[in-house]
C-alpha cells in the first residue's frame, strides 16, 4: 500500500509575479472584457463597477495596500516551498486544469491523466515571449516557464493504476500517452504545473502525474461533486499502487477570479477545513465560471485526500484586487499534513 503523505494547494494567478505597480495591465484587460462572471450574473467592466460600487475598492487599489497583498502572497509562497522540498515523498500529483494548452476546442476531455515516460516544459520562443509581453502577460510567463527546456519524469504505472481505478468507478478518463505535438515540437506544458514546478519547488524534477480537469470550457465541465468523486477514486488508487511509495498532492488554481469573491472563497475553504465535503458538493455550478472554476482543482483533491488523516492549515487567504470594479484574484494558500 501506497500513503499519500502531504498536499498542497496554490493560486497561481497572474499578479503573484506581477509586481503591484504594474497590476493595471491586467486591470485594462478586466476593462475590455464584455463577459465578467460574478456570482449567477454576466457584466461588462462598467456594470459590475456600478453594481459594487459601495464596496469602495477604490481604497483597496492603493500601492501600499496591492504592495502589502502582494508581499503576503509572496510570504506564503515561500512557505509552501519550504514545506514541499522538506516532505519526503516518491512523486508529485498535480490537480490543474488545462486552458488550451494541450487541448484544443475540437477535442476538450473533461477528465485526462498524462500516463508516458516524462512531461516536457519547453523554454519559450523568442516570438512566444514577444507575443505574451504585447499581451500583458510577460511576467506571469517568465514563472510558468523555464529558461531553458526540463523534462519532469512519470511513474507510468501510477498513472495507470489511476486511470484503471476511474474507469471501474464510473468515470470515462481520456488517457494521454504523449504530449501533444504541434508544429513539430510538443506543446507547452500548461501554466496550472509549470507554476508549481518552477515557483514552489524551484524546478527540483521530482516524478509528476499531471490530472487535467475542463473547468473552464461548456459545455463538459464536471459538477463539484463529481470532481469530489472522481478524486475519491484517484486517492483509492494511489492508496492502491506500489508498498511502501509516499506520494504527495497537489491543487494548482483559484480561487475566485477573475471578480474576486471573498463570501465564495471563504465559504469553500471553511468547508475543506471542517471536512464539509457535502456543502462544497452541493455548491452551484454556475459559481464556477472563469477563473473562478480553477476551484475545482482543490475539490478534486479534497477528494483525493477525503480518506486520509491529513489536516488542512489555511496559510492565508488573501484577496488582491485591481480594479474599482472588484477584479482580482482571491489567493489561498493551504497544506495538508
Amino acid at each position: 500500500m501506497a500513503e499519500i503523505v502531504y498536499a498542497f494547494g496554490a493560486s497561481h494567478g497572474p499578479l503573484l509575479s506581477t509586481p503591484p505597480h504594474e497590476w493595471d495591465l491586467r486591470a485594462n484587460v478586466d476593462r475590455k472584457n464584455p463577459e465578467l462572471a460574478y456570482r449567477d450574473g454576466t457584466f461588462d467592466f462598467a456594470q459590475l463597477a456600478a453594481l459594487r460600487k459601495a464596496d469602495g475598492f477604490e481604497k483597496q487599489n492603493t500601492l501600499d495596500v496591492r504592495t502589502e497583498r502582494y508581499d503576503r502572497c509572496q510570504k506564503q509562497l515561500d512557505e509552501l516551498g519550504r514545506r514541499t522540498l522538506s516532505q519526503d515523498f516518491d512523486v508529485l500529483v498535480i490537480v490543474g486544469d488545462d486552458q488550451h494548452e494541450w487541448f484544443m476546442p475540437d477535442t476538450q476531455p473533461t477528465f485526462a491523466i498524462f500516463h508516458g515516460k516524462e512531461v516536457f516544459n519547453r523554454a519559450l520562443t523568442q516570438k512566444e515571449e514577444a507575443d505574451t509581453i504585447a499581451r500583458g502577460g510577460g511576467y506571469a510567463m517568465k514563472v510558468y516557464f523555464p529558461p531553458k527546456d526540463e523534462i519532469y519524469p512519470t511513474p507510468v504505472d501510477l498513472a495507470e493504476s489511476m486511470i484503471h481505478r476511474a474507469m471501474d468507478e464510473g468515470f470515462d478518463v481520456t488517457a494521454c500517452a504523449s504530449q501533444p505535438q504541434e508544429g513539430g515540437q510538443p506543446r507547452k506544458l500548461g501554466h496550472a504545473y509549470g507554476f508549481i514546478y518552477r515557483r514552489i519547488l524551484n524546478s527540483k524534477p521530482i516524478p509528476l502525474v499531471p490530472i487535467l480537469i475542463n473547468t473552464f470550457y461548456p459545455p463538459n465541465q464536471p459538477t463539484p461533486r463529481r470532481c469530489f468523486e472522481f478524486g475519491r477514486s484517484l486517492g483509492r488508487a494511489i492508496k492502491a499502487w506500489g508498498p511502501g511509495k509516499r506520494v504527495a498532492v497537489a491543487a494548482s488554481g483559484g480561487v475566485s477570479h477573475f471578480v474576486v469573491d471573498e463570501d465564495f472563497d471563504y465559504r469553500i475553504l471553511k468547508a475543506m477545513q471542517a471536512n464539509d465535503w457535502d456543502t462544497i458538493c452541493k455548491e452551484p455550478q454556475i459559481m464556477f465560471r472563469s477563473g473562478t472554476s480553477e476551484t475545482k482543482n482543490w475539490i478534486v483533491m479534497a477528494g483525493i485526500i477525503a480518506e486520509t488523516k491529513l489536516k488542512m492549515e489555511l496559510l492565508d487567504y488573501v484577496p488582491c484586487y485591481r480594479s474599482e470594479a472588484g477584479t482580482g484574484s482571491g489567493m489561498a494558500f493551504a497544506t495538508w499534513e
